[in-house]
């Protein structure tokens, strides 16, 4: 029989989630929440921080020390390392991920691929760092994916920048194979999305025999991902390798629908969030049901999708540090979901960007534009952190 009775874990301990941050610290998150807050404020916040970023006014240290501090580790990996020592302590892995974008040419490509490679080399000589992550688009350029995904011929130069461009990808998952680190494909926009997964997947079948060590990444706010879980799950038990998924909402919801109208083809997003909340809840049944060849980390802010996972655990008789399931948010937020969940004994994960200001802001303004999980988290965190404030207060 199923058992109803939910593991004995509370996202609303406060004490536990902010258990990492000194009095001074907490004051300083909640001037940076509540100015995240007003949108009026963010809105013209991002415009100001952006054009003085261009022109290069001296604002990195101001930056740097608020909004960067909060959600980024650091400008290198170096810089990372204490941010990587204190989410440990807390038993809470780091996954490092370089957030530069790639100007498009094949030496700054080839800078990507160095730099995902040493966050591996990294993971492989600590217990802190569970995962590394790139975005193909990192290593490849996008028009060439979408070229491929549409079933044009390409050119001989094409044709060898397409082969330089698996090589990347295979370079950084052969490492990642030879250490034991598990490494995320991120996933990016639906007309390049299948060049990736088919990528990803011949990845799998080379480097996933004996574990999961290649995960793809899996947008549940389009409405064919779960399918596509079930499809991917049905060729790796035919090639007999492991399945490794990260689910997520998604990140390019706004820019998803433009492209839709503009080319005239139906839109791939859900039409209501709440059908998304329904096929991530499904795509985590389906893969603790079928843990036995999946593996998933479940990156997400939403409590009631963490909460399920925990549940469906339970009644799978799954223990909490099952290796095959892990949990993970951003840097910087939902500390409520992260520490509890570590508390707790699951495997959890923070997202930590990584890269230089001027570089990594318009990433993280962006995020913070295309992603409504991050625009409508900032009251829920403010409201955490005033509770917590209030908790210390009543305890002096």
């Amino acid at each position: 029989m199923p058992v109803t009775q939910s593991p004995p874990i509370s996202f609303t301990d406060t004490a536990v989630a902010f258990a990492s941050k000194s009095d001074l610290e907490l004051r300083k998150m909640y001037a940076l929440f509540a100015a995240m807050n007003n949108n009026t404020l963010v809105k013209a916040g991002g415009g100001m921080m952006k054009a003085a970023l261009k022109w290069k006014l001296p604002v990195k240290f101001l930056i740097k020390k608020t909004i960067f501090e909060q959600f980024c580790g650091g400008e290198t990996i170096q810089e990372c390392l204490p941010v990587i020592e204190e989410l440990g302590r807390y038993n809470i892995g780091t996954i490092l991920d370089y957030s530069v974008e790639g100007e498009g040419s094949d030496q700054s490509f080839d800078h990507t691929r160095d730099e995902i490679l040493a966050t591996i080399d990294l993971a492989h000589r600590s217990t802190h760092i569970p995962f590394s992550v790139f975005k193909v688009t990192g290593v490849a350029d996008s028009a060439l994916l979408e070229k491929v995904q549409s079933g044009q011929a390409l050119s001989s130069v094409e044709q060898a920048s397409y082969e330089r461009a698996k090589a990347r990808v295979d370079a950084i998952c052969a490492r990642a194979h030879q250490y034991g680190v598990r490494v995320f494909v991120d996933a990016e926009e639906s007309w390049f999305q299948t060049t990736i997964d088919e990528l990803t997947y011949e990845m799998m079948a080379k480097y996933n025999r004996e574990s999961a060590i290649v995960w793809n990444t899996y947008q549940l706010y389009r409405h064919d991902r779960l399918e596509a879980i079930q499809q991917a799950y049905a060729a790796a038990v035919q090639g007999k390798y492991f399945l490794g998924g990260k689910l997520v909402r998604g990140a390019y919801m706004e820019k998803e629908g433009r492209v839709a109208t503009q080319r005239g083809y139906q839109n791939p997003i859900n039409p209501t969030k709440n059908a998304t909340d329904q096929l991530y809840d499904d795509a985590l049944r389906y893969c603790v049901a079928h843990a036995d060849r999946i593996s998933i980390c479940a990156g997400t802010h939403n409590e009631a999708s963490s909460l399920l996972l925990t549940e469906l655990m339970h009644e799978a008789d799954l223990r909490p540090g099952d290796p095959r399931i892990w949990f993970a948010q951003l840097y910087g937020m939902s500390d409520n979901l992260t520490y509890n969940l570590a508390n707790a004994g699951y495997n959890t994960a923070k997202y930590v960007p990584y890269g230089p200001v001027e570089a990594v802001m318009p990433y993280l303004l962006r995020r913070a534009d295309e992603n409504t999980a991050i625009a409508g988290q900032s009251s829920r965190e403010f409201l955490l952190i005033q509770k917590e404030i209030t908790r210390r207060k009543a305890q002096k």
